[in-house]
């Protein structure tokens, strides 16, 4: 069964500009135990709403790859494939996405072997309760109020998937 935080962004990595929006325009910051330092960027797609571009690439990487466990020169390995970058600046991101716990890591002798500590998924699915969580100072209606809003202000395409949404949550819940 999907969630609805997954219904929410979706499974892909690419979230819609309505839920960015939204959460843009009431929270800004998060700052939970789970995911500390995560911040949203309207402006940005996908993955670089909530983290800055190198997080983002780094992730992607740590996904793409399916990494069990990876340390900083796999990582450092494959992005500079693609542009000029220093082993420390690497090092330094991914331990600004251990410190955001996004990944864990253990001791392997001299350097840190990582581990990712959720998939793509779960942190679509992770930063959407969070933030529908961080809604609560607003009040459950004016949120709601607000999405609609949102929503209705997009386009008519929106609104029905809202509507369908909301048409299929109803039958799971009358099953």
């Amino acid at each position: 069964m999907v969630g609805t935080a997954s219904l929410i962004l979706g499974s892909g990595p690419r979230w819609s500009w309505l839920t960015v929006y939204l959460l843009w325009s009431i929270v800004g910051r998060i700052g939970s135990a789970a995911m500390r330092g995560i911040r949203i960027r309207p402006e940005q797609a996908g993955l670089r709403a909530a983290l800055f571009d190198l997080e983002a690439d780094i992730m992607e990487v740590v996904w793409a790859q399916g990494w069990h466990e990876f340390a900083v020169v796999d990582v450092h390995r494959l992005l500079s494939q693609e542009r000029d970058i220093a082993y420390t600046t690497v090092m330094t991101t991914v331990g600004r996405l251990h410190e955001k716990g996004l990944l864990s890591r253990a001791k392997d002798g001299k350097r840190y072997v990582y581990r990712s500590r959720m998939t793509r998924d779960e942190f679509n699915q992770r930063m959407a309760k969070e933030l529908w969580g961080s809604l609560a100072e607003l009040g459950h209606d004016q949120a709601l109020a607000l999405l609609v809003d949102r929503v209705a202000e997009s386009d008519k395409d929106e609104l029905r998937k809202l509507e369908a949404m909301i048409r299929k949550k109803k039958k799971e819940l009358d099953s």
